[in-house]
């Protein structure tokens, strides 16, 4: 059932205002030059790898998913202390989600269990106490000069520096294994993989829901709510109340509003590739306009109820406006729909729509995802 879309979601208050000028500051005055730094540090291992295949998945992330780094790096923004660990993780962290997600995308999985043993890097990247598990062990190909584990290790190497990472540990090892569904998700047999993710939610989230069982795999597929408590670990004194309250903040309807964004300005695409589009699981565009438009409201109305929620606002806006300003967004036949979804997140996103867009163009990311 779809629920009611508020005229203004995040609207342009005094308050609100105030906390994008504390984010823009504080990304102008070191955080932009931060990840470049970051991101140029693993771009010299990736360009080491000696395997072609997997040297040009990692540099493909780099290139073109950069948004989706810059995007992780915002949670930087939410912590009241800077916190340069936190940067680093927030960096290193995406970088293992992109660059997987483009092994798997790059390949015909016969047997779809392949490339969840890939994904088990994320759960690893979140718990230092697992053990590294073999990560290539039914990959074709397995020689990347210690990439992915480099970027594990220097996940957990962070994790372990953030004052309260031990408060907030249990759910970030709880959603690492989530993760698996990545797998799932690239499984070139449609009617495999829908039956696969559908056992996938029987499994982890049995009785009823508000989301269907695709919205639902669409909300676990996404790193936002992870970087959230990410984020919340880098505050000293937080309780697991908070934790909890983050969480419930950010899953469902965040996650869900940031995979259907996605899959939304990159619909075309994987039509012409045949890759999975979860957009296209709606039966009809007004039924996934719509709920999109829902998840985008239910997710403002989540964040702006958690202490500090102004801040959490601001990053949702930017999600909103990044992924709109996308090329792809703009084509004629999309503009009258994505018009519909800015107008969904209300005043704030729309005010950061041009920014972005501006944005995209000084930094070659104008159909970068």
């Amino acid at each position: 059932m779809l629920t009611e879309v508020k005229a203004n979601a995040i609207p342009l208050t005094r308050r609100q205002l105030l906390m994008l000028f504390s984010a823009v500051a504080r990304e102008l005055g070191g955080g932009l030059r931060a990840v470049s730094r970051e991101v140029q540090r693993w771009r010299t291992r990736a360009d080491a790898i000696p395997d072609a295949a997997l040297r040009s998945a990692a540099l493909d992330a780099l290139d073109h998913k950069r948004g989706h780094t810059d995007g992780a790096a915002l949670f930087w923004t939410l912590p009241v202390q800077r916190h340069p660990r936190l940067l680093q993780l927030l960096v290193a962290y995406e970088l293992i989600w992109d660059f997987l997600d483009n092994l798997s995308e790059q390949r015909a999985t016969v047997d779809p269990t392949d490339d969840r043993q890939l994904f088990l890097a994320i759960a690893d990247a979140l718990d230092p106490a697992r053990p590294i598990s073999d990560y290539y062990l039914h990959h074709p190909s397995r020689d990347d000069g210690g990439y992915l584990v480099a970027l594990v290790n220097a996940c957990r190497e962070h994790c372990r520096a953030l004052p309260a990472f031990e408060t907030v540990r249990p759910l970030l090892a709880k959603e690492g294994m989530r993760a698996s569904v990545l797998g799932i998700n690239h499984d070139p047999d449609p009617e495999r993989r829908d039956a696969a993710l559908r056992a996938w939610v029987a499994r982890e989230f049995p009785g009823e829901h508000e989301l269907c069982w695709y919205e639902l795999t669409a909300a676990a597929s996404t790193s936002l709510m992870t970087h959230a408590l990410l984020a919340l670990a880098a505050e000293p004194g937080i309780t697991t109340e908070d934790a909890e309250a983050t969480y419930a903040a950010y899953f469902p309807w965040l996650g869900l509003a940031g995979t259907m964004l996605d899959s939304y300005v990159d619909e075309a695409d994987d039509l012409q590739a045949g890759a999975h589009s979860y957009i296209a699981h709606y039966p009809d565009r007004e039924l996934a306009t719509s709920r999109l438009c829902e998840s985008i409201d239910r997710s403002a109305r989540d964040v702006l109820a958690l202490p500090h929620g102004e801040r959490h606002a601001v990053l949702l806006s930017c999600m909103i406006a990044l992924y709109l300003s996308k090329d792809s967004a703009r084509v004629t036949a999309l503009q009258p729909t994505t018009r519909q979804i800015a107008r969904a997140g209300g005043s704030l996103p729309k005010l950061l729509l041009p920014v972005l867009r501006i944005w995209r163009l000084c930094n070659s990311q104008s159909s970068a995802t």
